[in-house]
C-alpha cells in the first residue's frame, strides 16, 4: 500500500490539501466538524507524520536555505545580499538553490532540505508551481518557511511582500500623466500573487482615467527570451499603435528595448516604458530606464530576521502574516512626455 500523505487524505475527503495540512495541526481556519472529520480519515488510514524528520528538526545544522526562481535578476541578487547579511550576523551558513522556474526541480529540493540539512527556508516560489503539497509536507515536518516577493498564500507562514497592486497603479498612472492611451501589461504569470496584485493595479488605473482594457493588450511571458522577444514584436507590429509599456519583470522591459532598436521606434517618443526592476544600470541605458524599485534588499534582511526570531524562540509555526514594505517609483528618460 502507497504511503498516506496529504495529497492522498484530501482526495479521500474531497478537500483542498491545505485544509488538510491546517486541520492536522488545529488550525483556528477551520470548523470543528471538518477538523474532525479529517483526524478521523487520517486516523483510519494510518497517516503518520515523518518522525525521522521530526527527530532533526531538533537538531541544529546552524544553516538556513535560500529558494530563488533565477538568478539573472537584480532583485534577487539583492534578496540573497540582504539574507546574507543577517546570517552572517548570526554566525549561520546561507545555502543558494535555484529553481530554474520549474516546479519539478523546486518539489526535488524541498524534499532534498527536510531531513535536517537546513533549520530553516526562504522562498519565492517558482512561475509552474500550482500545487502545493510538498511546502505544506515541509510544514508538517516542522521546517520553518518564510515566502518573500512570489508568495503562497496557501500555506499559514509568514510572508514578505511589497505593494505590487499600489505600485502598479502608480506606474500606469504615470504613464497615462504622460500621454499614454494605449498601454500594454507584459504580465509574468495569472496565477502567482505578484501577477494577479500587478495586473489588478494596471486595471483600476485604467479605469480611473476611463481608458478602455483591451484584452489583447496583455501579453504573457514565457521563461525564454527568444519567445519573449517575438511575442513583443509582434505585439508592438500591430495596426493599433501601442504607446506605452508596463513590464511587470525587467528582463521584458529589456526585451522591449530590443524590439524597439529592430522595428525603428523611438523611447520615449514612440512608445513609452516602465517596468519593476531594480537593475543598477537602469541609469545608464540608453534612454535611461524608469522602474518601480522593489526595497530587494530589506526583504531578504526582513526575511531573515523574521526567520531568525521563530527559530531563536523555539516555535513550531510562524505567525500567518504579511510584512509589506513599500516600493519606489523612479521616473526616467524611457517613460516622460518630451
Amino acid at each position: 500500500m502507497s504511503k498516506v500523505d496529504l495529497k492522498m487524505l484530501a482526495t479521500q475527503l474531497n478537500v483542498s490539501v491545505s485544509t488538510v495540512s491546517k486541520a492536522l495541526r488545529d488550525s483556528h481556519e477551520i470548523g470543528e466538524a471538518t477538523k474532525k472529520r479529517i483526524l478521523e480519515k487520517a486516523k483510519e488510514l494510518g497517516y503518520r507524520p515523518n518522525p525521522y524528520a521530526s527527530y532533526m528538526r531538533q537538531q541544529k545544522s546552524k544553516t538556513i536555505a535560500l529558494i530563488i526562481p533565477e538568478l539573472n535578476n537584480s532583485f534577487f541578487l539583492q534578496v540573497i545580499n540582504g539574507a546574507e547579511s543577517i546570517a552572517g550576523e548570526k554566525d549561520y551558513h546561507l545555502l543558494i538553490y535555484i529553481t530554474h522556474e520549474e516546479v519539478e526541480k523546486e518539489m526535488s529540493i524541498i524534499k532534498h532540505l527536510q531531513n535536517g540539512r537546513v533549520d530553516g527556508i526562504l522562498m519565492a516560489v517558482a512561475l509552474t508551481t500550482k500545487d502545493y503539497t510538498h511546502l505544506e509536507e515541509c510544514i508538517e515536518n516542522e521546517l520553518p518557511i518564510v515566502f518573500f516577493d512570489r508568495v503562497c498564500h496557501e500555506i499559514e507562514t509568514t510572508k514578505i511582500v511589497t505593494d505590487d497592486f499600489a505600485s502598479a497603479f502608480t506606474a500606469t498612472e504615470h504613464l497615462i500623466k504622460n500621454g499614454c492611451r494605449n498601454i500594454a501589461y507584459l504580465s509574468i504569470s495569472d496565477h502567482l500573487s505578484i501577477g494577479i496584485k500587478r495586473f489588478n493595479g494596471y486595471l483600476e488605473a485604467l479605469n480611473k482615467y476611463d481608458i478602455v482594457f483591451k484584452e489583447e493588450n496583455v501579453l504573457k511571458g514565457s521563461n525564454s527570451e527568444t519567445e519573449n522577444y517575438s511575442s513583443i514584436k509582434t505585439l508592438l507590429s500591430r495596426g493599433d499603435k501601442i504607446d506605452g509599456i508596463f513590464a511587470s519583470v525587467e528582463r521584458f522591459a529589456l526585451s522591449t528595448y530590443s524590439v524597439c532598436k529592430e522595428l525603428n521606434l523611438t523611447i520615449p517618443d514612440d512608445i513609452k516604458v516602465i517596468c519593476f526592476s531594480n537593475l543598477y544600470t537602469a541609469d545608464f541605458l540608453s534612454p535611461s530606464l524608469s522602474t518601480v524599485n522593489q526595497p530587494a534588499f530589506e526583504m531578504g534582511a526582513t526575511a531573515a530576521e523574521t526567520l531568525f526570531k521563530h527559530l531563536d524562540k523555539k516555535k513550531i509555526q510562524l505567525a500567518n502574516e504579511n510584512i509589506v514594505i513599500k516600493s519606489t517609483l523612479m521616473a526616467r528618460e524611457s517613460s516622460i512626455r518630451n
